[in-house]
């Protein structure tokens, strides 16, 4: 056999190339892995350093330096008896704490040894149970290992009886830097432990789950190690949400794509003798629905790029990035590892070569998704109804929904020493002392601003920045005042006021920073760019869609039932979120939880109708809805349980937006899921029909624009009506009007000795034998129903077009004493004629073939008879029938 060397030397180039592949990527694991603990160094959780440099609060943050000696987060110690309360035993003696400033500084100043911290003289509260000191650290110390310091001291250098937290800016943002500290270990632990019991519950096998698992590792350490990149230089911004996100996003889609892959492979491991080949058809058949849905995420997400908030155009490429990564090792670096090691990673269930194997999936009546396509085929418009029902009730929760934002002080779910100290703080003081709200003005105007400040409710009194302390210090023609409000500088009535003081003072020139400016501003940035980014999303992915689907109606249907979804999630969420205690949510979370579940849950009905669409192009679109549906139904749910399960794993992280992110994504995921891809976007199919494809449809007149149809032997598809009866399918034509050479491939499935009705003077059924490439010919005339059942093996494209031509020239004899008998196969030296044009359809007459499935009939092929000695009284030509 000429071709074995060439065989073999495929084989070595393909595992040399696959251990090179696998070395490749192990080693970006090996760079990548270590770049882990050099997140957090380029990551911030500033909020100002989010906001746009044009936002009114960036602008006064950015001039602070110039007034103050400092511009780091003030950390303000609040100090109360442990006996707060009680008359008498709750007074607290400044002079017992008179050296407490000095040590305070000096611990700062010991963690980068600087000496620019400095610390304020205990303050007492005017009803004596409460003292303060406000520490302003060094610009180059980190607020958590400034709070850190902090309580060092605190913990040792108290008189008996005080105790003390640690609030304000920098209290808060140490809370939010220990909350994020889980990420790197405890998220990641607990997300891979979920993943790992789910795919041993899939794939019952102790190997096959590590090796997915590993892919999506590999994965996850390519991203981290182009983003940490990325932020070096700039490019990028992270924070300790985007860090989360970016674990969760890479782990579960590296698994769903994994999912995808290894369920086509073990497919292709029953109808290929080799690994090799099976892992070659296995990509051919897996690679552009996961390269659709992989181009549809990352597009969904670079729409975050036109938020104004860098918090969430930062997340936009960070995540692009793991999405891409995933993409890449899933159908590399797996295919790679699986194939070298054959089929014994499925052990104990190892997928044999099934020789009756078709070209296409199984699809049986059994089995939970054969019943679930049966019920959906029978009654779509009741499914639909009920499912649109159920999911418009759960979107009733969204009246519930406030996502207006929350306070700082309630980012952190669970003990926090900031909020102890801040309620401290409330109790005692002027709720705004320590985190004053600065409002930079013109010098010609400050007199002005600073009495209709005064006057505003809500302001407890307005300070000016003096330098010397002789007089206002003035930068470039402008003055700092700080304004002490009434209320938490966290709240909602402290957001009003400062709405209050820029509507009264911006005709002066006036522009109003601070923290509570930073976070109103971030609000209303976050809101605004909801209504930019969610209708572009919409569009963006609607767009997408319409390419890979090469259809208008099809993609509004998806993005509607997708939509629906996501708002019955997000008023599940609201209901939850009531019962739970939480007092709102952040304005970016419905925005995340949109482009998330839009982006994400696409993909299960990309999958889907990807897989629907090429079975219609066969079935026609009612079977390939079901067909579709069972052949894709479990891998489906399986990787929809897994992304899932992932984002639920960022309940373990105490963040408040993190916490309702995974609570929302996780319910639509699973919506999506369960009814959505299973129930409704099947039913309103079956409704619409063929109208899905508009204006295109499944399948096309001429040629196959695929090559392999060609060598396969596969005839020319006609525009005919397919006959449905007993589970057969089959094309049948009026013999003085057929065509064979447009005959397409079908399947008759009918029970041994079941029956299907044809008519016409003469009759052809054309169906595959389910080996690789075999195709029965049944030839039926009048005078004799059934002469024959033929097999022939291995049908090249001339061949087959010799044969149906000279099987149309035989039905179109006068009678069936023609010099070639009805049932003839005729070898493939026959010349071929040119078919006509179509003629009319004639009215066929009852006729009956029996299709005994179970038994194969081989005979002989018949000796070649020149075309010319076939009588021909009418030119051949298809009539639709049905």
């Amino acid at each position: 056999m000429p071709h074995a060397p060439d065989a073999r030397k495929r084989l070595i180039y393909g595992r040399v190339f696959s251990v090179l592949l696998i070395l490749l990527w192990l080693g970006v694991a090996a760079v990548g892995g270590p770049k882990f603990g050099e997140i957090s160094e380029v990551a911030t959780n500033g909020q100002s350093a989010f906001l746009p440099e044009s936002a009114e609060s960036t602008v006064v943050v950015d001039r602070l330096e110039d007034f103050q000696d400092s511009g780091a987060a003030p950390a303000i110690v609040v100090i109360t008896t442990e006996d707060e309360g009680n008359s008498g035993a709750s007074q607290v003696d400044p002079a017992a704490l008179a050296g407490l400033p000095d040590q305070l500084a000096t611990a700062v100043n010991e963690v980068d040894g600087t000496t620019d911290s400095m610390a304020s003289p205990p303050l007492p509260s005017e009803d004596g149970e409460a003292v303060q000191i406000i520490v302003l650290p060094s610009e180059a110390t980190a607020p958590a290992d400034a709070v850190d310091a902090l309580d060092e001291v605190l913990g040792t250098g108290l008189p008996a009886g005080l105790e003390a937290q640690v609030t304000g800016p920098a209290g808060f943002s140490a809370d939010l830097s220990a909350a994020f500290a889980g990420i790197d270990g405890l998220l990641l632990l607990v997300a891979v432990a979920a993943v790992l019991v789910i795919l041993i519950l899939v794939y019952r096998s102790p190997f096959l789950p590590l090796i997915v698992l590993l892919s999506s590792m590999v994965a996850l350490c390519a991203a981290v190690l182009v983003n940490v990149a990325l932020a070096r230089a700039g490019v990028v911004m992270i924070n300790g949400q985007i860090q989360g996100i970016l674990f969760i996003l890479v782990i579960g889609a590296a698994t769903d794509y994994g999912l995808l892959y290894t369920a086509r492979y073990r497919e292709e491991l029953k109808r290929h003798d080799s690994t090799w080949a099976a892992t070659a058809a296995a990509l051919r058949g897996t690679w552009q629905p996961v390269l659709a849905s992989t181009a549809t995420v990352i597009a969904g997400l670079l729409c975050l790029l036109l938020s104004d908030l860098a918090s969430n155009a930062g997340l936009g490429p960070v995540a692009s990035v793991g999405i891409a990564a995933a993409f890449l090792t899933s159908l590399t670096f797996l295919p790679a590892v699986l194939a070298l090691l054959g089929r014994r990673v499925f052990w104990p269930r190892i997928p044999r070569q099934d020789d009756s194997a078709t070209g296409g999936t199984a699809v049986t009546r059994d089995g939970i998704w054969a019943r679930i396509a049966a019920r959906v085929e029978r009654g779509p418009r009741r499914i639909a109804v009920g499912v649109g029902l159920v999911l418009v009730v759960g979107c009733a929760g969204l009246v519930t929904l406030d996502a207006d934002g929350i306070p700082t002080s309630d980012y952190v779910i669970g003990q926090s020493d900031a909020r102890d100290g801040q309620d401290a703080l409330d109790r005692h003081f002027p709720a705004g002392s320590g985190t004053p709200t600065y409002v930079l003005v013109p010098e010609d105007n400050r007199a002005a601003v600073e009495s209709t400040v005064a006057g505003m409710e809500g302001v407890q009194s307005v300070d000016i920045t003096s330098g010397n302390g002789t007089g206002p210090t003035v930068v470039d023609g402008e003055v700092l005042l700080e304004v002490t409000l009434t209320d938490s500088p966290y709240s909602d009535e402290a957001e009003d006021t400062v709405r209050e003081i820029r509507g009264g003072t911006g005709d002066l020139g006036a522009k109003v920073g601070g923290t509570t400016a930073t976070e109103l501003d971030t609000k209303d940035t976050s809101v605004a760019d909801r209504t930019v980014i969610i209708p572009l999303v919409l569009l963006v992915i609607t767009l997408m869609l319409a390419v890979l689907l090469r259809s208008l109606v099809a993609p509004l249907v998806l993005l509607a039932t997708t939509v629906l979804s996501f708002g019955t999630a997000l008023g599940i969420g609201a209901v939850i979120f009531t019962l739970i205690g939480f007092t709102g949510a952040d304005p970016s979370v419905p925005l995340y939880a949109f482009v998330f579940l839009v982006a994400l849950a696409i993909d299960y009905n990309i999958f889907l109708m990807t897989r629907v669409r090429e079975e219609a192009t066969v079935h026609g679109t009612a079977a390939g809805v079901s067909r579709g549906l069972v052949s894709t139904g479990g891998v489906i749910t399986s990787a929809g349980i897994v992304l899932a399960t992932t984002f639920a794993a960022l309940l373990v992280i105490p963040i408040h937006f993190l916490v309702q992110l995974a609570i929302i994504i996780s319910l639509g995921v699973l919506i999506d899921t369960f009814l959505v891809r299973t129930f409704l976007v099947p039913a309103l199919t079956h409704m619409l029909g063929d109208r899905i494809w508009w204006p295109g449809r499944p399948g096309r007149l001429g040629r196959p624009s695929a090559p392999q149809h060609r060598r396969r032997g596969h005839f020319w598809r006609p525009d005919v009506t397919s006959l449905s009866m007993l589970r057969a399918k089959a094309v049948w034509y009026s013999a003085q009007s057929c065509d064979l050479r447009q005959v397409p491939r079908y399947d008759a499935t009918a029970e041994p000795g079941g029956t299907i009705p044809f008519g016409g003077a003469a009759s052809v059924l054309v169906f595959p034998t389910g080996g690789t490439g075999s195709v029965f010919y049944a030839l039926v005339s009048p005078v004799s129903p059934v002469d024959s059942v033929d097999s022939v093996d291995s049908v090249d494209s001339a061949d087959s077009l010799a044969m149906a031509d000279a099987a149309t020239s035989v039905l179109s004899a006068p009678s069936a004493d023609a010099a070639t008998p009805a049932g003839s196969l005729f070898s493939a030296d026959q010349a071929a004629s040119e078919p006509s044009e179509p003629s009319e359809p004639s009215e066929p007459s009852a006729s009956c073939l029996s299709v005994a499935s179970s038994a194969t009939v081989r005979r002989p092929r018949a000796a070649a008879t020149p075309m010319s000695a076939i009588p021909r009284t009418t030119q051949p030509s298809i009539t639709r029938i049905g």
